[in-house]
């Protein structure tokens, strides 16, 4: 048989407590406070308020690119000078290192042609008293060759060395001695050329002065020994 049907047993006592609230809810009735302020339009006041803020983030914005251009920019010149620092110090040791290693050879170099230049003045004055200390008037029949052979001797020996320091100093070379040559230049010019680079003639002439005293010393030498003959 069929149970009698008892509607008590389908109700929900719970439900039956908070429906009034829920459907009340699920209606679109009431709103939570925080909720509803969160939804509403905002007023000209805060508008203003918040325009007013982003004005000043970006005004301190604005103030700290400023300040960050001024220090790249100081950087940037500091650099600048560091660099500067740097190539100027590197080129300055440079030409330094380069004129004190120049100077000190053209240094060696004027102080040996001077100590050559003085042993050669000690030269010239010696070899000036030798041939100032011939004395013709001292001469005699008996011993007039022999002095004359010794007198020649002296006047060569002193011939070759103003001939040898001509060619070391061209400043021995005087304007009478500068005569024009083939290539335009003076004698005084040429004399401080080396002998590869002379001409066949220059070096004919330069061997026969040091060569034609020595001969007519022989020569002289070979008539005294003839005259003494019986």
């Amino acid at each position: 048989m069929a149970s009698e049907f008892d509607p008590a047993e389908f109700v929900d006592r719970d439900y039956q407590s908070g429906g009034t609230s829920v459907s009340s809810a699920g209606a679109g009735g009431s709103i939570p406070v925080g909720r509803a302020a969160s939804l509403r339009a905002p007023s000209r006041e805060e508008v203003e308020a918040r325009m007013s803020e982003a004005q000043s983030k970006l005004a301190e914005l604005k103030r700290a690119q400023d300040d960050l251009e001024r220090e790249r920019t100081q950087l940037e010149e500091l650099r600048r000078r560091q660099n500067e620092f740097q190539q100027g110090r590197t080129e300055t040791e440079q030409q330094l290192v380069r004129g004190i290693g120049l100077l000190e050879e053209a240094e060696f170099a004027h102080r040996r042609e001077a100590e050559q230049m003085a042993r050669t003045l000690q030269e010239f004055r010696e070899a000036l008293a030798k041939v100032q200390s011939i004395r013709e008037t001292d001469w005699t029949r008996e011993n007039y060759n022999a002095e004359l052979t010794r007198g020649l001797t002296i006047i060569e020996s002193a011939r070759m060395e103003w001939n040898g320091a001509r060619l070391k100093f061209p400043v021995l070379v005087g304007d009478k001695a500068k005569t024009t040559g083939p290539d335009g230049k003076t004698s005084g010019e040429q004399s401080g050329l080396p002998f590869g680079a002379r001409s066949f003639l220059e070096l004919g002439r330069i061997g026969l002065a040091f060569t034609w005293p020595l001969v007519v010393l022989a020569f002289a030498i070979f008539l005294i020994l003839l005259l003494r003959k019986p």
